[in-house]
């Protein structure tokens, strides 16, 4: 039995910064040059940040990715650094038009004393949910491919070709891998770190030989990625977990069976002096309870949309409702409270609790407070339109008015000072239209697009556990729009609790209406709240994009067509 030292380093990357991205590796590079590491293990895609879209059909970009590999297989010492950069598989340019072909792979190099000394082209392209690997990528042939790293036979592959039982690591485990080093950029929903963890202890098992698994961390666009990487022994053990959201080094030494195989088709040895022993690491444990799992990626998500996109500060309306607190205390704990700047808009339907819950919020936080009174403005829109209103009685468009000022005031205040508005509306609300386009869905992100109402609830008391942030008379206050008087979400919606129900089952597990009825829920209400979420595809299509932690979050997950005469449902 001998031990191979292995450094992994799950990076926080930005899609296109390839100089910043190289910055990264170049430090992870030296850290396990430091560290008498045998091998390097970096994320999927590291030089080019994941996912890079369209950025793939730009010939510019494919050629400055692959310079940026040569820097680095230049600047490489006796530390073989396994990363992900995207390569030319078909030998040509980058197509481009109608007759675009995929000449692309996603690939990992094997990068040791100067030189590139191995390729691997990831053989499975995931092509379902938020992946889209098909539109840009030929399919690898080298998947049973191994390379010695200091005598040991490596078997070394791409994110999804680990997740199939008979994939890739199981053919380099049959040829006499003596292990799996595996790359990632693995998005997060909740429950996916011990969904992964579980699946990766059954694929050591089955291979019988250890298995490395690096992810990347940090929120891109939509996407959040939750690291968590992972050292596993060839019986399953869990040898090493680095943490959850954020960034992290680490090395572990990975006890290594004494089988060999003649199947290595480059040997790199790294000659090494006697090394330091490491110190003993424990695995760090996951994230518990699941609500601390989902607020930290919201927090990851906000933060790093906010700062990769180049602003500093957020603007936040805060309505003295649950939704607007909670996107406030993230914004704080994201970004610090002094880059959060909160406004309250009251009206003439507004409670007396609006105003003064949402400054004992602003107190409690730390964060910036004013208050911009709108019942003005509003009064002369409606003179403004009464010619055009007379004899008509209050309704929906004098409601959505209220909130269309309360968006324009607060895109004022964001082209004057530069902050970047969140907006603050809950899945529940979009999945069924309850928001108003150019209002409250007006702003740079949506926090909460894929938390639904009743999760609101639960990560809004979780988060008083620590310290009472929000106040209890916000928790406690039945919801409400507060456009009309005495107007309540019930007198609209179904009850927070069913709603809830009928959209896990309708939209995230895409049951028909006799399905989620065949749940236990009135046909009527099911019949109802499928026509609604619908009828209001154009309006999410129109939203602000926001944090996914579900597996079927509106926008990438979810696409269904606007104009839709489909009538099954």
């Amino acid at each position: 039995m001998q031990n191979l030292r292995v450094a992994g380093a799950q990076l926080d990357l930005v899609v296109g910064d390839l100089p910043g991205n190289e910055v990264k590796i170049l430090e992870a590079m030296s850290r396990a040059e430091e560290q008498q590491a045998d091998v390097l293990v970096l994320p999927e895609l590291a030089i080019t940040g994941y996912p890079p879209e369209d950025l793939l059909l730009r010939q510019g970009f494919i050629d400055a990715n692959l310079e940026v590999l040569h820097r680095l297989a230049s600047a490489s010492r006796r530390a073989v650094t396994v990363v992900g950069f995207v390569d030319r598989a078909g030998g040509g340019r980058v197509p481009t038009g109608d007759a675009m072909e995929r000449t692309l792979a996603n690939a990992a190099g094997l990068l040791y004393d100067g030189a590139v000394r191995g390729v691997y082209h990831k053989v499975l392209l995931p092509d379902y949910g938020v992946f889209d690997e098909t539109r840009y990528f030929i399919r690898g042939g080298n998947e049973a491919a191994l390379w010695g790293l200091d005598g040991v036979a490596a078997g070394v592959s791409v994110c999804e070709d680990i997740w199939v039982a008979d994939g890739p690591p199981a053919q380099q485990a049959a040829g006499g891998a003596q292990v799996l080093l595996n790359i990632n950029a693995s998005p997060f929903h909740y429950g996916k770190a011990t969904e992964r963890e579980e699946m990766l202890r059954q694929r050591a098992l089955e291979a019988g030989v250890p298995l490395v698994y690096v992810n990347q961390v940090g929120g891109q666009d939509e996407l959040v990625f939750d690291g968590a990487s992972l050292v596993l022994t060839a019986d399953g053990t869990l040898l090493y977990r680095a943490p959850q959201f954020v960034e992290h080094f680490f090395v572990v030494d990975v006890p290594i069976s004494d089988r060999r195989s003649n199947r290595v088709i480059d040997s790199i040895s790294s000659d090494r002096a006697e090394r330091r022993p490491l110190e003993p690491v424990a695995p760090v444990p996951l994230l518990e309870p699941p609500e601390a799992e989902v607020y930290g990626a919201l927090v990851v998500g906000l933060r790093d949309y906010v700062r990769k996109n180049g602003f500093h500060h957020v603007v936040i309306g805060l309505s003295g409702g649950i939704d607007s607190a909670l996107t406030a205390v993230i914004a704080a704990d994201a970004l610090g409270p002094e880059h959060v700047l909160g406004i309250s808009m009251p009206s003439r339907f507004s409670s007396d609790g609006s105003v003064t819950d949402s400054r004992d919020l602003a107190e409690r936080l730390g964060i910036r407070f004013e208050v911009v009174p709108m019942d003005d403005v509003f009064e002369a829109y409606l003179r403004t339109l009464m010619p055009v209103f007379a004899g008509e009685p209050f309704g929906v468009a004098e409601e959505n008015l209220q909130a269309r000022i309360r968006g324009a005031i607060l895109m004022a205040v964001s082209n004057k000072f530069g902050g970047m508005v969140v907006a603050t509306g809950n899945k529940s609300e979009m999945a069924v239209g309850y928001a108003t386009l150019y209002g409250d869905m007006a702003g740079g992100y949506a926090v909460l697009k894929d938390v639904l109402k009743t999760l609101v609830y639960r990560l809004a008391l979780w988060r008083n556990t620590e310290r009472e942030v929000i106040p209890p008379s916000i928790i406690e206050k039945p919801p409400s729009a507060e456009l009309r008087p005495d107007q309540l979400d019930s007198d609209s919606l179904p009850d927070y609790d069913e709603l809830d129900g009928i959209l896990r089952a309708y939209v995230e597990d895409d049951l028909s209406v006799a399905g989620v009825v065949a749940r236990g829920f009135a046909p009527d209400v099911v019949a109802r709240v499928a026509r609604l979420v619908d009828q209001n595809e154009y309006k999410r299509r129109q939203a602000a994009p926001g944090v996914k932690i579900t597996t079927k979050a509106f926008g990438k997950d979810r696409r269904l067509p606007i104009t839709n005469g489909y009538q099954g449902r």
